[in-house]
């Protein structure tokens, strides 16, 4: 490797000692990233594999080391570049390296071992296994089942019942072999067993008649041998008996009861089993056997990632035992009690992570301190038409609160559809013009950044202040002027699109970013934009109600406000379930509110008719809808439009241009067309609750009665009952409450381009109580050691690391 890589990762080193070791940020990647990026560049050699390695696993612990530990990271670095650099040097690093490694602690190790080399496997099966991401006995041991079969209990073969999954215990009275006269290639074997009570006999099909397959069976079935079997009960009418499908068999020797199973060591049967995902060429009982092996070899070089105080106060059992108990359960109450405690450690290192995120913040940057609101501030209040609700006055003093600290803010409002958070918005932002910053707004549309823009351009006009729009497709004159202006701090608000983050975008001193519906916006755009200014406050917004243990799993590093109160007045939407045979009837609501002068959505799931699917399409229903109201001009919107066109067929519906509006659901965070007094959803059994509710929020926005109507038709009893509770309630924390619990977390986990791992075995709608404790603790925890510098809490670090591995830039953000 030439001197330019040495020179390189020198300039990185000596920037970092120069920043006091802050992991810095570059360009591109932090600190840490950036050696870790370059090592995998490194020209390996064989005789560098143990430098290289050192030098990955140090960097990839880099991030959470305190600043001490990251200055000996550093001094460490430069003696191994060193034996890089001069192979003369080599030996003497890498031994003075295996001595300071043998000073470590150790334990985890045994995740990284590959998986070929466990019992059983070897490369063929550890190619299979690979197809499924399964490389080491880490992943092997966290490749969980999907479910489990009980074959623990055995079941006399009189007492069986068609239908249902049992066990039995016999012996193997006969093993008979046929071959069909219209299949004489085939071999049918039969094999009777009986246990005293009755007989039941298994079939097998095999292609061919030779002695192979008579050898291979009697050998499998030695008549008079016990045997255990286990599968799906069924009747066979050819042979007038019951049978087993999907069975499982094992011969037993010296098996003297049905209670000497347990002190068998069984794999596949006689027990509580796990079933796993499979790929193409990966059996079951190869999974089952390995997992198994590993379990045997590893649990006890397994050591306690939690803290021991946090581990000794659970009732759940220690982690090792859980793995086990999990795989491979005993009965079912140390089933539930392994999956618990595997929850709950998911559910504690997502917390760590976002309490860790949070502490770095705080300590690492400084928030603006702003002085109390003033007279800015009151006169807005005055000048509106309508008083602040109770949810709007406590969010609005939660703000100010954190606007008056030394720490940064980090803050997520959540309202429901029509709460009033452009009220909050704005009062946040007069707060930091009072103290002489600006403030920016950012929204993830051109038509949301303009409805923002109009509206608190002639609220905040009269007041003094001056709003800009900055929009990608905005005209050459008007971005230049603008730009100058917020250059300059003669406009003190600045309103966009992804525009206020790109280039040539300078603010004069930029205090406050306020980030409406977040989701559509990664860590990366929120860094950039933070960087406009000298570190701002953020300020995060949602309009989508988020279950209480999603919000706390998506934004646990947040201190979340909600706005869960209507202004008075707000008349509720008329929600109604209706069939398709009654769609004369919206036609004729649909027809009446347009004779009043007022407008109408219609929304459909998918863009074009597809063979696959009865679903009616956008482009299909628009030209029946051309039709249907040939009085009225009709207008089409979906995800296939560019989003130049999307803003044309906006504004015109808006501008009142358009009567009713074909659409997909492209329409359903924030536009706001109070006009609109009627929202039709077609198939709104394929919509979960969170979408419906958004797209309900599009209507009743004026003083005028507004009505959603949900057309759906083959309804399933769950989807009924979702739909039930949509109609019975406007509430949408409620809502989202049962989408969560009918739907799971899918519908919510694209609110937040997190970085987030996956939560595996967490079921947010039953897990609460173990949520609730993990955050608890990670907080205890974080409180005592703000680093996890602790000697005792190495463990758990190593342990967070591994949990975020994918995800490092989260910590660091």
């Amino acid at each position: 490797m030439g001197s330019a890589w040495f020179d390189l990762c020198e300039r990185s080193l000596r920037a970092e000692e120069k920043q006091q070791f802050r992991n810095i940020r570059g360009r591109e990647f932090f600190f840490a990233d950036f050696m870790l990026f370059h090592l995998d560049n490194f020209e390996k050699r064989p005789e560098h594999a143990k430098i290289i390695s050192r030098l990955q696993n140090i960097y990839t612990l880099y991030p959470l080391n305190s600043v001490a530990e990251r200055r000996k990271v550093v001094e460490e670095t430069r003696r191994l570049l060193a034996g890089l650099r001069d192979p003369r040097e080599i030996r003497q690093v890498v031994k003075a390296q295996v001595q300071a490694e043998a000073k470590e602690e150790s334990g985890s190790d045994w995740r990284d071992v590959p998986v070929q080399f466990v019992k059983g496997v070897g490369p063929k099966l550890g190619a299979l296994f690979a197809k499924v991401g399964v490389g080491t006995v880490g992943e092997l041991l966290h490749y969980y089942p999907r479910q489990h079969l009980d074959y623990s209990r055995c079941t006399r073969i009189s007492e069986l019942r068609v239908g249902e999954t049992a066990t039995i215990w016999g012996y193997i009275h006969s093993v008979t072999y046929f071959n069909p006269p219209r299949k004489k290639h085939m071999t049918i074997v039969k094999v009777t067993v009986r246990d005293g009570s009755g007989r039941l006999v298994l079939s097998f099909y095999h292609q061919g008649k030779n002695q192979w397959i008579r050898a291979q069976m009697s050998q499998r079935f030695p008549e008079g041998a016990q045997v255990i079997l286990s599968g799906l009960v069924k009747w066979d009418s050819y042979s007038q008996s019951l049978t087993l499908d999907k069975v499982e068999a094992e011969v037993m020797e010296n098996l003297e009861d049905v209670e000497s199973l347990q002190s068998q060591d069984l794999v596949h049967l006689g027990r509580i089993v796990p079933v796993y995902p499979l790929t193409e060429g990966l059996n079951l009982k190869w999974v089952r056997k390995a997992i198994k092996y590993a379990l045997d070899a590893f649990v006890p070089r397994i050591p306690e990632p939690l803290p021991l105080s946090i581990a000794q106060e659970l009732p759940l059992p220690r982690y090792a035992q859980a793995l086990a108990e999990f795989h491979f359960p005993s009965n079912a109450e140390n089933l539930a009690k392994a999956r618990q405690r595997l929850v709950f450690q998911e559910l504690f290192l997502t917390q760590l992570g976002l309490q860790f995120r949070r502490k770095q913040r705080e300590m690492y940057e400084t928030g603006i301190v702003f002085k109390p609101a003033g007279d800015l501030s009151q006169s807005f209040l005055d000048s509106l038409p309508f008083a602040l609700t109770g949810a709007q006055a406590r969010v609005h003093q939660d703000i100010l609160r954190d606007l008056g600290k030394t720490e940064p803010m980090s803050r997520l409002v959540q309202g429901d559809v029509g709460s009033g958070k452009t009220v909050v918005a704005i009062l946040a932002m007069l707060q930091v013009v009072e103290n002489d910053y600006q403030a920016a707004l950012m929204a993830p549309t051109e038509i949301l950044a303009e409805q923002h823009y109009h509206k608190i351009f002639h609220w905040l006009l009269p007041l003094g202040v001056r709003a800009e729009l900055l929009t990608g497709s905005q005209g050459a004159r008007s971005r230049r002027e603008a730009l100058s202006r917020l250059a300059s701090g003669e406009a003190q608000i600045a309103i966009g699109t992804h525009a206020l983050i790109q280039e040539g975008v300078v603010f004069k001193r930029l205090g406050l970013a306020v980030i409406d519906e977040q989701h559509r916006f990664g860590v990366k755009q929120r860094g950039l934009l933070r960087e406009k200014g000298l570190n701002p406050e953020i300020l995060t917004m949602t309009a989508t109600p988020i279950p209480r243990t999603l919000a706390l799993t998506l934004y646990g590093d947040l201190d979340v406000s909600i706005l869960d109160e209507l202004p008075p007045g707000r008349k509720p939407v008329e929600t109604q379930l209706v069939t398709g045979s009654q769609r004369e009837k919206v036609w004729e609501l649909m027809r009446r509110e347009l004779e009043l002068g007022r407008q109408c959505y219609v929304v459909l799931p998918l863009v074009e008719e597809s063979e696959k699917s009865d679903l009616k399409a956008a482009t299909t229903e628009y030209e029946a809808y051309q039709e249907l109201f040939p009085d009225y001009k009709v207008g089409l919107l979906h995800g296939q439009m560019k989003g130049q066109e999307k803003d044309q067929v906006m504004r015109a519906f808006s501008g009142h241009d358009l009567h009713i509006l074909i659409a997909t659901t492209v329409i359903e965070v924030g536009v706001d067309v109070p006009n609109a007094s009627v929202m039709v959803i077609e198939h709104a059994e394929r919509f979960g609750l969170a979408q419906l509710h958004q797209l309900r929020g599009r209507v009743g926005r004026g003083s005028d009665k507004a009505y959603c109507l949900l057309i759906s038709d083959k309804l399933s009893d769950i989807s009924r009952e979702r739909l039930q509770v949509f109609v019975s309630t406007t509430d949408g924390f409620v809502i989202a409450e049962a989408d969560l619990r009918l739907r799971g977390p899918g519908e919510f986990m694209g609110t937040r381009q997190s970085g987030l791992p996956d939560l595996v075995l967490t079921n947010l709608a039953e897990d609460g109580q173990w949520l609730d404790l993990a955050r608890e603790k990670a907080i205890e925890l974080l409180a005592q050691d703000p680093q996890l510098s602790a000697r005792e809490n190495q463990g758990v670090k190593q342990e967070l690391y591994r949990f975020f591995r994918r995800h490092l830039s989260f910590l660091e953000a």
